[in-house]
């Protein structure tokens, strides 16, 4: 039997060698995270705050933006410290930590993303049996179904990634621990892990998306032919257009990195994807419904000034 010697920390290489960068990036990527818990957790407070916004749909915003704070600091916190390090290692147990949160909450968001656009079709298509089909008890079973899902589909990776042999390199070419990246590192046979990636990870990513596609389809064809109103058809568009843009900058990224060969693309390919959806989604995710949404633009509004003027409250 080959004489394999044991990996106990690896090395996360992160996006540049030039150390003068380092600094540069820490700012940047800083002010990123500053802004997602800043942005997520004004979401998340709201939600939770305002009475008006007690709703099928604004329960799963919240859970949206629990996910994206959860989801950013998973990778987010590591990556300042190493910009700042000369010794950028992670220990085994570490790596696979990060990596079983990292795919536990991405697909965790992957599902949910799913569940919103059924929330959506109801109230649409449905709105006359919407407290009925979406009441509070249906909710949170949903909502419990989607992250005990994304909890197990990640446990069945981390699981099966501890128990690889590795051994020569344990750099890492990547900004954090992922499948793919580490999978290149073991010895021995990972055509089990590989498909694994493929076929599991790719069914929890592309099932809920193309339920949106169907959901989003169902909407249009039922605005279109009984919707007689101008107004109800804009409004009810405007309502899951905030919805769609989270879609596209969650599932191109995603789709691009785990369901595409990995042969197809180099390694800053895949790094700058995975900038996209670790950072730059959850950072877009609360300007998106922020900007497009009048009730949470209203409540954010209307907590700021009994925050500046109480008297009046």
């Amino acid at each position: 039997m080959p004489n394999y010697t044991s990996v106990n920390e690896f090395l996360l290489l992160g996006i540049t060698d030039t150390q003068e960068l380092e600094p540069f990036l820490f700012a940047v990527f800083l002010s990123i995270y500053i802004l997602i818990l800043i942005g997520n957790g004004a979401i998340l407070v709201i939600v939770i705050s305002e009475p008006q916004l007690h709703s099928p749909m604004y329960f799963f915003l919240g859970n949206l933006s629990c996910l994206d704070i959860c989801y950013s600091t998973v990778t987010l916190p590591k990556m300042l410290d190493d910009f700042l390090s000369t010794h950028k290692t992670i220990s085994f147990v570490g790596c696979i930590t990060q990596l079983h949160f990292f795919h536990f909450l991405g697909s965790t968001e992957a599902i949910l993303l799913g569940v919103m656009a059924f929330d959506r079709f109801v109230a649409i298509c449905n709105p006359l049996r919407y407290t009925i089909l979406m009441k509070h008890q249906v909710c949170l079973c949903l909502a419990a179904v989607t992250w005990i899902t994304g909890f197990f589909h990640a446990l069945l990776h981390s699981v099966m990634t501890s128990h690889l042999t590795f051994c020569g390199s344990n750099h890492i070419h990547h900004l954090f621990c992922d499948i793919k990246p580490l999978l290149d590192l073991a010895c021995g046979n990972t055509e089990l892990n590989q498909w694994m990636v493929e076929t599991v990870t790719g069914t929890i990513a592309i099932s809920p998306f193309f339920f949106i596609l169907l959901s989003y389809f169902y909407i249009i064809s039922f605005l279109l032919f009984k919707s007689r109103s101008c107004s109800t058809l804009q409004k009810a568009l405007s309502t899951c257009a905030s919805h769609f843009i989270v879609v596209i900058f969650f599932y191109v990224p995603v789709v691009f990195t785990y369901i595409h060969p990995s042969s197809g693309s180099s390694m800053d390919q895949d790094q700058i994807v995975a900038i996209m959806y670790s950072v730059v989604t959850p950072v877009l995710n609360p300007l998106v419904y922020t900007l497009r949404n009048k009730d949470v633009k209203g409540a954010l509004s209307k907590a700021f000034r009994k925050k500046m003027w109480p008297e009046h409250f």
